[in-house]
């Protein structure tokens, strides 16, 4: 990933968007779908890529359950 790459990130549970390069441009989501939804619009409108990452199962009662 390079400076300006957006990278949305599952935090356990709580998904977070953050900016390579630039931390001040976090922004934190309840949901999946709005984490990635606005990722993919910060990407698109720096120009930049949209990398998605989910959280290892940690084995925590925490974990989602799938």
């Amino acid at each position: 990933m390079t400076n300006g790459d957006v990278e949305t990130i599952d935090k356990g549970g709580q998904w977070v968007n953050r900016v390579i390069g630039e931390p001040e441009r976090s922004e934190s989501y309840s949901s999946k779908e709005e984490a990635i939804e606005e990722g993919q619009a910060l990407a698109d409108q720096l120009g930049t890529t949209h990398t998605v990452r989910s959280s290892v199962p940690t084995g925590d009662i925490t974990d989602p359950q799938e």
